[in-house]
This record gives structure tokens, sequence and C-alpha cells, in this order.
């Protein structure tokens, strides 16, 4: 027996935590009939899962795709909201984004079917580091930095330090090991200052280079753990 969000990350839909906003949004269905219960089991070998009226299996292969995401283009499976990021990598294959980069920012996403991976680089449990190019309206100031790396409360959550590792000419490189949404921003506006343009160069291992905007190559894991 498994739960039913390993299996949808292991069927390559979503990693662990992006399939639990799946179920309870009522959007999985076991042998024909809706769940919304995070804890239901399945036998996989027997029960008969479906996601947009397709049937889910597990898969034997696993892709890592990296992507330079431009500005104004979502991180979601769910295209109604805008244009998506899957819409740029034609493959046959279904994959999912690992984590999110907000529409107004571009660089680094990946994406996978491999839900253990996703969960990997997402959960902050694995202080994997992200790395992001900031421009700002105005040069960040000393005293800010250190506001920013001891720790800001936002949002009722006190917050990782981030490490501030260049400021200079209205821009800096910031690197966290959380991600809450739209944390840079929120963070830098709570001190006053205006983002200009946010661009993730690095996750992990893996640094963004000279990979076009709009375009992705095919990764391997060990490239970014």
């Amino acid at each position: 027996m498994m739960r039913l969000q390993k299996f949808l990350a292991q069927a390559g839909i979503a990693s662990r935590r992006q399939g639990e906003e799946l179920i309870k949004a009522g959007k999985i269905k076991i042998n024909g009939k809706i769940t919304t219960e995070l804890g239901t089991k399945i036998d996989e070998g027997i029960d008969a899962v479906e996601f947009q009226g397709k049937a889910l299996n597990l898969k034997s292969s696993r892709i890592y795709i990296a992507l330079n995401k431009p500005t104004g283009y979502i991180c979601s499976i769910d295209k109604t909201q805008g244009k998506s990021i899957l819409d740029l990598v034609k493959i046959k294959e279904r994959l999912y984004p690992v984590g999110r980069l907000d529409k107004d920012s571009s660089g680094l996403i990946l994406l996978t079917n491999d839900g253990e991976f996703a969960n990997q680089i997402t959960h902050p449990r694995y202080h994997s580091s992200k790395e992001y190019f900031v421009v700002l309206n105005q040069d960040l100031r000393q005293e800010d930095i250190k506001k920013l790396e001891r720790g800001m409360m936002i949002g009722g959550k006190k917050l990782q330090p981030v490490k501030v590792v260049m400021s200079k000419n209205k821009s800096a490189r910031i690197i966290l090991h959380e991600g809450i949404n739209r944390q840079i921003r929120r963070m830098l506006g709570r001190l006053g200052y205006n983002v200009v343009k946010l661009k993730r160069i690095r996750i992990g291992k893996l640094e963004l280079g000279n990979l076009p905007e709009g375009k992705w190559r095919e990764i391997k894991k060990e490239n970014v753990l």
C-alpha cells in the first residue's frame, strides 16, 4: 500500500506537497471516485488513479530539465492562470515545475517527473540553496543587509537568514535556503526598496550560466544536488 500523494509524486504529476493540494482540490479520482482525503492509501497494482481524465502509472524513467524562465510566464500546471512555462518545453512526458518563480521574475527553474527529487529541492529541511540577482531602485544599505542576514519576520513567520554575497550599483546577489511566496520582494519591500528586476541564477550546484531566455536543456539530478 502507498500513500496517494507519494504515488502522485512517483507518477510524475507533482511533488508530494503539490500532490496534497491536488487531492484537497478534488482533482484526483480513485477507481472513478473523487477523493479529498490526504491519508488515503492505494494499492498501485490494483487501484486505478486518474488526473484530468487520464490514468496514472508509476514512472520508470526520470526526466530533469533546466529552463531559463522569461518574465510573464507562471510556474504552474494550471494553465488557466496565464502562460505557463510548460508551454516552453515541448516534450511528450508530463512534467511539473520544481518550486516557483513569480510571474514578474525570470531565471532558472527546474521541471521534472521525479517527486522525490522535487521534494529534496523545495523542502526547507534539505537546505537546498537558491541564488538570485536583484536590481533595486536604490543601493542596498549596510544596515539593511544586516537585517536580511539576521532573519526577518514576514507574515508572522521568522524566516531563515539570507546571505548577501554582493551589493553595488543598485544591485545585489542574495542566497536563500527557503522560499516562501515572493520572499525576496516582500523582504526588500518591508525595508523600503522596490525590486526592478529579479532573476534566479543558481539552484543547488546548478548555475543558469549562458542558457538563453526561454530555452531549456536536460540535466542530471547530480548536477543540482
